[in-house]
């Protein structure tokens, strides 16, 4: 299935020029040690010092992409790449020298935000640490060279800064896979709800063909008219079953308690049970009345499948539907109000979980008297 999330967006393909952007943007400070380079008096220092920051800024922009990248694709930055890009930007920054002179402090600021995009926590505090001390100790031992306290600062700001962007890229990666999960389990939840209904349908219309089919073989010779009429019927019930099943595909399925009554009337007296169903409904929201709906196909599908029953009694109230036998009852012989027991049905697994999203409770059980089989569906009646 092509989902959603399998397909790059637009505003991905927007936000990877605009990467390359944010990386360029900041290579404006460099232009205190290119000036410093253009105007030295000796060519081969001007040219030293010029291609050095020209190599250096192209390679901290690639860097800068390709640890970017991998953020974006939730892969963890190799650490030992990310150090040795660290230390390649250092190299270029010492190369440059002889033609930027002291002002190749600069690149210090570069170097830290580098490395606290790049490297481990621990690792990049001791390279911006390191960096933060190198202009006033240079200053020190150099002669000529001034205390770079503006470097410092911006060292300091630099690393803090990219430390923000580092995290915001970190939060926005885990906010990316928390959707894709998303979307994933949404997917996961519409096949199993599909799935669901075709079986609960599938398996209340089968069972009534089964049934049918079976009641008009013996009847072939015996009465041959009302064969006919089963098989009819047979066939009504398979074209209906196939347009409940396309319906439930299209997610345009309803389900009305008026109507599987009816069908349950019509599934009883084939199986040879008497029904005892109500002719009037109490007024029920639209929910309750779905719900209810598929609890009285779930129960009458039990009671033609498993029961042995001679007798099905159905009562609708305004908070509750319940199905009667007077069959063989639940196996184990005793009530089971909880979750669905391990190797139990689908339908009633089903019909829990739709009782859940209306605070509903499904009990299954004994009667009263403790003898057939009850499943009953209650809903809380809202105050009015």
């Amino acid at each position: 299935m092509d989902l959603p999330f399998d397909r790059p967006s637009p505003v991905t393909r927007r936000w990877r020029v605009t990467g390359w952007l944010l990386a360029g943007v900041w290579l404006f400070f460099l232009n205190i040690p290119l000036f410093t380079a253009v105007h030295q008096a000796q060519p081969w220092r001007r040219a030293v010092g010029v291609g050095t920051l020209v190599v250096f800024g192209v390679l901290y922009v690639l860097i800068f992409q390709w640890a970017r990248g991998l953020r974006q694709a939730h892969r963890p930055i190799p650490v030992g790449r990310a150090r040795a890009s660290v230390g390649l930007l250092l190299a270029l920054g010492l190369a440059g020298i002889p033609g930027t002179a002291g002002d190749w402090l600069t690149t210090l600021v570069f170097v830290a935000a580098a490395a606290v995009f790049l490297l481990p926590p621990v690792d990049a505090l001791v390279v911006v640490v390191l960096c933060a001390l190198t202009p006033p100790v240079a200053a020190a031992l150099v002669p000529g060279w001034e205390t770079e306290s503006t470097v410092v600062f911006a060292v300091l700001l630099a690393s803090f800064a990219m430390f923000g962007v580092s995290r915001l890229a970190q939060r926005n990666g885990e906010l990316r896979a928390a959707q894709a999960e998303i979307c994933r389990l949404a997917v996961a939840e519409e096949r199993a709800r599909t799935a669901r209904d075709l079986h609960d349908i599938l398996g209340h219309s089968l069972t009534v063909v089964a049934v049918k089919a079976e009641l008009a073989g013996r009847l072939l010779e015996l009465d041959p008219a009302r064969a006919g009429t089963e098989i009819a019927d047979v066939e009504r019930l398979a074209r209906q079953a196939l347009a409940d099943v396309r319906r439930t595909v299209g997610a345009y399925r309803e389900i009305s308690l008026g109507g599987e009554l009816a069908g349950a009337r019509t599934a009883l007296a084939a199986a040879g049970i008497v029904g005892d169903l109500p002719d009037d409904l109490p007024a029920l929201p639209a929910a309750r009345e779905e719900l209810f709906g598929w609890a009285v196909r779930e129960g009458v599908t039990n009671v033609v499948r498993h029961s042995g029953a001679r007798r099905c009694v159905i009562r609708v109230h305004p908070d509750r539907v319940e199905i009667a036998d007077d069959g063989r009852g639940p196996a184990g012989g005793h009530d089971v109000a909880g979750p669905q027991p391990a190797g139990g049905g689908h339908g009633l697994l089903g019909l829990r979980e739709r009782g859940r999203r209306l605070d509903g409770t499904v009990t299954v059980g004994r009667r009263p008297d403790g003898t057939g089989f009850l499943l009953r569906v209650t809903v809380p009646v809202e105050p009015r």
